[in-house]
C-alpha cells in the first residue's frame, strides 16, 4: 500500500502537514493488516485519526480508553494481528494502563500510540496541557517496553520491532510516544521502511532435546498434556500430538480450545481443580506447551508431577518457572510441536484409558463451587450456537459458570483474563471480538459488579450497530468478595451495591432490555436476542437459580 496524500485536493491551514509521521505510522499498520482501531480522539492524537479513512482504517470510538484497551484485546484474538489503541497524551494515555497490564499479565499482542511533549520540552513542568511527568517511563513501568521516538521513521521502526516481539517472543504489550512536534512534522520515513515485514519460519528446538523428549513420549504408559496459552500458536498440530500418543489433554483457561473439547481426550479447562491437578500429577510424562503453570491458574496451589516433565516455551527463562522441566524445549509451538510428532514417527499408543468418569467428577467438582452460576453457564450453553464466542469477566459468572460448563472448540472463544483478573474487561473484549469475527455470535455473560466497571461500553456497541447479547447475572454486587470478607470473620462492608434497572438502562443506551422472572426463561431469551440482533441486554437476578 502507497503513503497516500489525503491533503491533496483539501486546502490546509497554516502550518498544519498531512504527509506527516502520523501518516507513517498509520501506513505501515495498514501495511501489517491493520484494518481497525480502537481508542479516543483527542486534542494532542488528530495527526494520527487524520489518516484513518484514507487507509480505510475502521476507528472504534470507546468511552473510556481502558475500553478501547479491551476492545483491541478482543479483536486481536479473533483476527490473529495485535491490537491497536490510539490515546492521547496524559489522561488518555493513563486510563488504558490496566488493559496494558492485563495485556502483560496474559501475554497479549498490543500496540498503545500516544502522543508526548514536544522535543525539549521533557520535565518542563510548565503547565502544558496534559503535561505528564515521565510519560514513557509510567508505561515503561507495566508493558514490555516503552519507547520515546525522536523521528517518524524511528516510530515506523518502532512498530516494525514491536511485530517481530510478537511473532517470534512471548507477545506482549508495547507503547509508542511520539513527542507532537515529530508526530505534526513532514514524513520522513523512506517509503520501503513503511512495508510490512514478511514472516519468518517460526523458532524450532534443538534436535538432540526434541530426540530426548520424543524417547520419554514413546515410552510413556500414562502421558498427559497441559496446554496453556502457548500452545495456541500449535494450531492442529496439538491435537495431531495427543492422538500419536493417546494422552488427554487439560488446558489453561488461557489455553482453552487447544483441542476441540468435545474431543475425547479433551477434558477441558478446569485444571484449577484439585481432581484435575491429581490427575496430572500421576502421569508418568507430563508434557506442558506454552503455559507458566502459575498460581492463579491453578487457584494458588502447585503441581508436583511424580514423571517427568517435558516443557515447551519460546522463552528459556520460563522452563523452570514454578515448575522444573526435566527436558525442556525452547521454541516456538507452531514449530516444536511438529517437531515432536516428526520425532515419533509412526508411533502410535494403544487408546487411552475412557475418560468419561473422570469427566463427569470434574464436572461435578466444578457444579460444587457454585450451582447457581453452573446451573446459570448450562442454559447458556443450550441456547448458542456452537460457534458463539463467550464474553467473560472476572467475575463468579465466568470462573464458575461458563469457563467450566461452556465447551469450546476452537481456541480464542473465551474472552477471560484469569491471571490478571480484571473487572471491565468482558464488554469491551466482546464488542473488539464482535468486530474482528463478525460473522461469530458473541455473548458477554459477566457478573453486574463486572458489568458497571464498564457499562458505557454500550453506548460503542449501538454506535457500531453491533448484534451482541449481554447477559448482567445480578448477584447485588461484589459476591466473592462479600463471601472473602464472611471467611475473614469480616461484617460485609463495601459489597452490598445498589443496583440500577438494567433492563431500562441498556434501553436508555439504544439497545434493548429484558428482566428475566424465572430461570427457566433464560435460555430462550438468549435465543431470542439472538435473532434479534442488536445490542441485547438480558438481567439476570441470581436469586433466581438459588
Amino acid at each position: 500500500m502507497s503513503n497516500p496524500n489525503p491533503a491533496a485536493t483539501i486546502e490546509l491551514p497554516e502550518g498544519v502537514v498531512a504527509n506527516n509521521a502520523g501518516l507513517d505510522v498509520m501506513t505501515v499498520l495498514r501495511n501489517y493488516g491493520i484494518d481497525t482501531i480502537f481508542g479516543i480522539p483527542g486534542t494532542h492524537n488528530l495527526e494520527f485519526y487524520r489518516h484513518l479513512a484514507p487507509l480505510g482504517i475502521r476507528p472504534v470510538t470507546s468511552r473510556h480508553e481502558q475500553g478501547a484497551g479491551y476492545g483491541a484485546d478482543g479483536w486481536a484474538q479473533q483476527t490473529g494481528l495485535p491490537g491497536v489503541v490510539i490515546t492521547t497524551s496524559g489522561p488518555g494515555l493513563l486510563n488504558a494502563l490496566s488493559a496494558a497490564g492485563t495485556a502483560y499479565c496474559e501475554s497479549r499482542p498490543l500496540i498503545i500510540l500516544s502522543p508526548g511533549v514536544p522535543v525539549g520540552e521533557e520535565f518542563a513542568d510548565v503547565g502544558s496541557l496534559h503535561e505528564t511527568k515521565d510519560a514513557t517511563g509510567a508505561v515503561g513501568a507495566i508493558v514490555e517496553w516503552s519507547r520515546r521516538v525522536h523521528s517518524g521513521a524511528e516510530a515506523v521502526q518502532a512498530i516494525h520491532d514491536a511485530f517481530e516481539l510478537f511473532r517470534y517472543s512471548r507477545p506482549r504489550p508495547i507503547h509508542i510516544e511520539i513527542p507532537l512536534n515529530i508526530l505534526e512534522g513532514p514524513s520522513d520515513a523512506p517509503l520501503e521502511l513503511l512495508e510490512a515485514v514478511a514472516p519468518r519460519t517460526p523458532q524450532a528446538a534443538n534436535l538432540d532435546e526434541i530426540a530426548q523428549a520424543a524417547a520419554a513420549l514413546r515410552a510413556a504408559t500414562n502421558p498427559v498434556i497441559l496446554a496453556g496459552g502457548g500452545s495456541l500458536r500449535a494450531g492442529k498440530d496439538v491435537l495431531a500430538l495427543a492422538e500419536a500418543l493417546q494422552a488427554p489433554v487439560v488446558t489453561t483457561l488461557n489455553g482453552k480450545g487447544a483441542i476441540p473439547e468435545s474431543h475425547p481426550l479433551s477434558l477441558g479447562s478446569d485444571i484449577r481443580l484439585d481432581v484435575a491437578q491429581k490427575f496430572c500429577e500421576r502421569a508418568d510424562v507430563l508434557l506442558v506447551i506454552g503455559s507458566k503453570v502459575g498460581e492463579a491458574e491453578l487457584w494458588f496451589n502447585e503441581l508436583k508431577p511424580a514423571g517427568t516433565v517435558v516443557r515447551v516455551d519460546i522463552l528459556e527463562t520460563q522452563l523452570d518457572k514454578n515448575l522444573k522441566a526435566g527436558i525442556g524445549l525452547v521454541g516456538d509451538s507452531a514449530a516444536v510441536i511438529p517437531q515432536l510428532i516428526a520425532a515419533l514417527g509412526d508411533h502410535r499408543a494403544p487408546a487411552a484409558p475412557e475418560l468419561v468418569a473422570l469427566r463427569g467428577q470434574m464436572r461435578d467438582d466444578a457444579r460444587a463451587l457454585s450451582p447457581a452460576f453452573a446451573a446459570l453457564a448450562e442454559q447458556v450453553a443450550s441456547a448458542v450456537p456452537a460457534n458463539t464466542i463467550i464474553g467473560g469477566d472476572s467475575s463468579q459468572a465466568t470462573y464458575m459458570g461458563t469457563a467450566s460448563f461452556v465447551p469450546q472448540d476452537t481456541p480464542h472463544s473465551l474472552l477471560y483474563t484469569p491471571a490478571y483478573a480484571t473487572l471491565g474487561y468482558g464488554l469491551p473484549a466482546s464488542i473488539g471480538a464482535r468486530i474482528g469475527a463478525p460473522e461469530r455470535p458473541v455473548v458477554c455473560v459477566i457478573g453486574d459488579g463486572a458489568l458497571m466497571f464498564a457499562i458505557q461500553e454500550l453506548a460503542t456497541a449501538v454506535e457500531q450497530r453491533l448484534d451482541l447479547v449481554v447477559v448482567c447475572a445480578d448477584n447485588g454486587g461484589y459476591g466473592e468478595i462479600k463471601q472473602n470478607e464472611l471467611d475473614r470473620a469480616i461484617t460485609p462492608v463495601g459489597v452490598d451495591l445498589v443496583q440500577p434497572d438494567w433492563a431500562a438502562l441498556a434501553t436508555a443506551f439504544g439497545g434493548n432490555g429484558t428482566k428475566l422472572a424465572d430461570a427457566e426463561e433464560l435460555a430462550p431469551a438468549i435465543r431470542a436476542a439472538l435473532a434479534a440482533g442488536g445490542v441485547q441486554l438480558i438481567h439476570v437476578p441470581m436469586a433466581l437459580f438459588n
